[in-house]
């Protein structure tokens, strides 16, 4: 029976998103084991204070649950917001937002998937190509953590 280069990766253990590198990161451990690619939302910059400012979040979050059949090919929830986050929008008397995923490109993309690359396009999730999706999808498992530092 043939093996794939899937099979020889470790469990995923965290995710890890440097907005500043526009890039996610499997690791298993201390050891990286997949690195992508990434786009932000349109004002990518600072953590996200409230819905609509198109921002991505930043902290620490668990992967909580997935969309097979989202809006965009395939998605994963990451738990934003949590209480601090709750917090700080009200402070504002603000909604803090919710439906931040990871995910891949618009359903309605086609043959326009070229023109997302290395641009900041989401409303704050985080997005990568439909390819890379898929992997994601086959190794992150449900709970795990997920940390987006700025």
């Amino acid at each position: 029976m043939a093996t794939s280069a899937m099979d020889d990766i470790p469990p995923v253990s965290e995710v890890v998103v440097r907005k500043d590198e526009r890039r996610l990161y499997l690791m298993a451990g201390e050891q990286v084991v997949r690195s992508y690619r990434i786009s932000l939302g349109d004002n990518p910059v600072g953590h996200k204070l409230y819905e609509g400012d198109e921002r991505t979040p930043e902290g620490d979050y668990t992967l909580d649950w997935r969309n097979p059949h989202s809006d965009f090919y395939k998605s994963i929830h990451i738990s934003y917001p949590n209480d601090r986050d709750r917090e700080l929008a009200s402070a504002w008397g603000l909604d803090p937002g919710g439906s931040i995923m990871i995910h891949g490109l618009p359903n309605e993309a086609g043959d326009l998937a070229f023109a997302y690359r290395g641009l900041d396009w989401t409303d704050g999730c985080i997005a990568v190509s439909n390819e890379e999706m898929d992997e994601i999808w086959q190794l992150v498992a449900d709970g795990t953590p997920i940390r987006i530092t700025p």
